[in-house]
């Protein structure tokens, strides 16, 4: 039996579903969301908030300040509260209402940026507001998840080597990339791993991380809206993209069958599937990260008027998500993506553009 003193101490690590009866398809879902902090967020959150400890960094009369859509900003707060940090989010609008709270229920201050950039983002509005914060009072500590070394250094502490030991003949991992810490951390462990692992990148139409068009993102989570400092594309075996509306359907999916995950694990799902239905994988030994669990999306991916809003009135087909199925439909191909060749992959320590993001 788990007993805690610390909310940061327990963590659920080898918690997997079997989608195989609702995708059609052998996949195996990590479900990261198992923690006080709702998501994958928590490792990269703890490891960055000890290495400034160790570092000295962090001291009693600090305030920690981070740019976060919503789960890293709910992890730091709940890690803040527990080790008596003062805690400052920078969020914007596309966060989600009950992130928002959470993080002010735990005791952090949330700002919210309202001016959205012409390349569709917040990004770059957000950091420029904690940097000018950090030069006017010393007493702000950024520990920048979008730079920090401990974003990847967590997962390949903890998420690649949980997979390993339960997978030993893993054939492909698919991962998610926002910040992409989770993507680096488990492509440089099975880099030096015993066999060889495929390393498939999801990623949102209109995130630019990996070199595509700039686009309205409307569901927190996954996606850049500049180059992700942390992101080395010669760890990448392919990155796939995947239509806001194929996570909301992936999301209602799941939900019929009792499973209810965030977008970034829908967006995940979504994408996994469809490299799946376009190769042949009977005999391969295929894994999912999903960061989220579904609970605060409640008032987006899931309320229908915001739906059909931002989506249509059909983002829905009833019919057959109330079905669940997809063993029974071929899903179709991404809308765009790319193999990351040798050739055109992105050299180690090559400095990323400046144009901001989200």
């Amino acid at each position: 039996m788990p007993v805690v003193s610390v909310p940061y101490a327990f963590n659920e690590e080898e918690l997997y579903v079997d989608l195989r009866s609702i995708i059609g398809h052998s996949l195996f879902l990590k479900c990261e969301g198992f923690n006080f902090a709702g998501s994958i967020k928590l490792k990269a959150a703890l490891e960055m908030v000890e290495a400034a400890e160790r570092d000295g960094v962090l001291t009693p009369e600090s305030i920690l300040v981070e740019s976060s859509s919503g789960n890293l900003g709910v992890a730091l707060s709940m890690i803040a509260a527990s080790k008596g940090y003062r805690f400052l989010c920078v969020t914007d609008s596309r966060g989600n209402l009950s992130t928002r709270m959470m993080m002010e229920a735990l005791g952090s201050q949330v700002h919210m940026m309202a001016g959205q950039e012409a390349n569709g983002g917040f990004l770059g509005a957000r950091i420029e507001y904690v940097r000018e914060l950090c030069a006017s009072d010393d007493r702000y500590v950024w520990l920048s998840q979008y730079t920090n070394p401990s974003n990847w250094k967590a997962h390949y502490r903890t998420t690649a080597p949980a997979i390993a030991r339960q997978f030993p003949q893993l054939d492909v991992l698919f991962v998610g990339a926002g910040t992409t810490g989770t993507l680096m951390g488990c492509a440089r462990y099975f880099r030096e791993w015993h066999r060889p692992v495929r390393i498939i990148a999801v990623d949102s139409v209109g995130s630019v991380s990996f070199g595509g068009a700039p686009g309205r993102r409307m569901i927190p989570g996954l996606g850049m809206s500049m180059r992700p400092p942390l992101l080395d594309e010669s760890y990448v075996d392919e990155a796939i993209y995947v239509e806001e509306a194929d996570t909301v359907r992936t999301c209602h999916r799941l939900a019929r069958r009792g499973f209810l995950f965030g977008g970034s694990t829908g967006t995940v799902v979504s994408g996994a599937t469809d490299w799946l239905t376009r190769h042949d994988a009977r005999e391969l030994t295929a894994v999912a990260i999903g960061p989220d669990l579904g609970e605060r999306y409640l008032d987006t991916i899931y309320q229908t008027n915001w739906l059909r809003d931002l989506y249509g009135e059909d983002v829905l087909d009833s019919d057959e998500v109330a079905a669940g199925s997809w063993a029974a439909t071929p899903a179709p191909p991404p809308r765009w993506g790319r193999r990351l060749d040798p050739a055109d992959r992105q050299p180690q320590g090559q400095p990323a553009p400046s144009a901001p993001g989200s």
